[in-house]
């Protein structure tokens, strides 16, 4: 098969789940001898425009962007959906919600199967502003009308899509990497003043739908002794909201900001955490909690549905979303019930073990790809083009209300 991608920043992948998810599964569909280009952001890839690379067998093609907010994402896909037209592509897969404003394009203009997997609910997302929000819900509502098939990588989102638009999806989700080994010896821990086994750990973009700053304030009330609180990610479009953090942290010596970390370094700080704290309000499917289920970090998260989802059933502890002093009682457990911790953090490891694999979800993504290839093939483009021409607008104009 010959697979378009479009939505995902680039590859490799630094931080973000979708670059994650996508580096993932398309190295592996080009191990099995299936052919992808993926339509990259020049800000992210640090490439000039229209320069090309490979990673992992996965063709990288850079396209030019703007470095303005949610801009650069709009435009990339813009250009990467009319890049796609001039290849015959057998399925061109739309990542993101925003992304998939541009469906229509290749919807009209190719024979190709188009795919979208809806990662979570971007439009709700609070570092957007109204615009952007109101353009994310646009690529949602055309994701619904022109897509083929829609992946979604949560039961909350099968669920969404069912009751909001009558729409059925399918739930292929995502996976933890494998972060490999680390020192032993914990030399980057220990440089950042941290002891294993004594810190709580934040992962993830440093944005307020995480809430890092509901957990700064739990653990500066709490005050663990012997406890330090670690937050690893960096900023996405959210400078500001980033330097709020450090001013609310105050200079607290127990409060470390890692910055963005990967390889080793990322292993060793994950494996060696006491605890992995969560607070998310939104959240598609977390890679950053499935890293450490499969590590067997014992978790604790806010109770939004897709957590409920990964760590109900004794699999890790759970408190009211955005409750602060919820938040300080389950911490005060979780560190002083360390042996019930233990049982939790091994619940979760066998529950990710059996059901989060990356190479299954590649097998169900391909599989997927052929139940569409193989379905009645549509029309010639040029006899369907000007019946679809007439309904494009009209389409939109309803996805607006």
């Amino acid at each position: 098969m010959r697979i378009a991608v479009i939505g995902a920043k680039g590859l490799p992948a630094k931080q973000g789940g979708i670059e994650h998810h996508c580096e993932e599964i398309y190295t592996r569909m080009v191990e099995k001898g299936h052919e992808v280009d993926l339509f990259a952001r020049s800000s992210y890839t640090g490439s000039n425009s229209l320069h090309t690379y490979n990673v992992g067998g996965v063709r990288i093609v850079s396209l030019p962007c703007l470095k303005a907010g949610g801009m650069d994402a709009l435009l990339s896909s813009a250009l990467g959906a009319m890049a796609s037209l001039g290849k015959e592509y057998d399925i061109i897969h739309f990542h993101a919600l925003g992304p998939s404003l541009f469906t229509w394009l290749p919807k009209f203009s190719t024979n190709a199967k188009i795919v979208v997997t809806c990662h979570g609910l971007d439009w709700q997302r609070a570092k957007w502003n109204k615009a952007c929000s109101h353009l994310i819900k646009m690529g949602e509502r055309a994701a619904v009308r022109f897509a083929d098939e829609i992946i979604v990588v949560s039961e909350e989102l099968r669920s969404y899509f069912k009751k909001t638009y009558n729409r059925e999806t399918t739930y292929i989700p995502n996976a933890a990497s494998n972060l490999g080994e680390s020192d032993p010896n914990f030399a980057f821990g220990t440089s950042l003043g941290l002891q294993q086994q004594r810190y709580i750990m934040f992962l993830g973009r440093l944005v307020p739908e995480k809430c890092p700053d509901l957990l700064i304030k739990a653990f500066q009330k709490l005050q663990p002794q012997g406890w330090k609180l670690a937050l690893v990610g960096g900023n996405s479009d959210t400078t500001e909201y980033s330097q709020q953090l450090v001013d609310l942290a105050a200079n607290n010596p127990n409060i470390v900001f890692t910055g963005q970390l990967k390889g080793a370094h990322l292993a060793e700080i994950i494996q060696k955490a006491g605890l992995f704290v969560l607070p998310s309000e939104l959240e598609g499917l977390p890679l950053a909690m499935l890293e450490a289920m499969q590590e067997g970090v014992p978790v604790v998260a806010s109770d939004i549905p897709v957590h409920k989802q990964l760590i109900s059933n004794n699999r890790g502890v759970l408190f009211p979303v955005g409750d602060l002093h919820s938040c300080v009682r389950s911490l005060d457990w979780a560190i002083h019930h360390p042996q019930e911790m233990a049982v939790m953090a091994s619940n979760a490891q066998n529950y990710v073990k059996a059901n989060f694999n990356w190479d299954g979800i590649t097998d169900d993504t391909l599989g997927l790809y052929k139940a569409l290839l193989h379905c009645e093939t549509p029309p010639p483009v040029r006899e369907r083009r000007w019946s679809m021409l007439t309904n494009i607008l009209a389409r939109l104009k309803v996805s607006c209300v």
